[in-house]
């Protein structure tokens, strides 16, 4: 799923878009899976995990931090502790 208009990196995040997510998670079995990409970031990730949504694109939230490496762990840090959680 997009959550940001196609085109360029940097784009901000399209909340609406997070209910056509979930009523995907809700039509499709859980060992399909649902890749949401744009504007995924620290402040989305947890938004979007509650969806249902279980793979992520995340372009300028990563290259574009100061820290890429640290930035990269944040998103994945979330992502684990979520699925630990479930």
């Amino acid at each position: 799923m997009m959550t940001v208009n196609p085109g360029f990196s940097g784009q901000k995040f399209i909340a609406s878009v997070l209910s056509k997510i979930e009523r995907a998670r809700h039509l499709l079995p859980r060992e399909v899976a649902i890749e949401v990409d744009g504007g995924v970031a620290a402040d989305t990730i947890e938004a979007v995990l509650d969806t249902g949504a279980n793979l992520f694109v995340a372009g300028s939230a990563v290259f574009g931090a100061a820290d890429p490496a640290g930035a990269a762990r944040g998103l994945m840090g979330a992502m684990a502790a979520r699925a630990s959680a479930q």
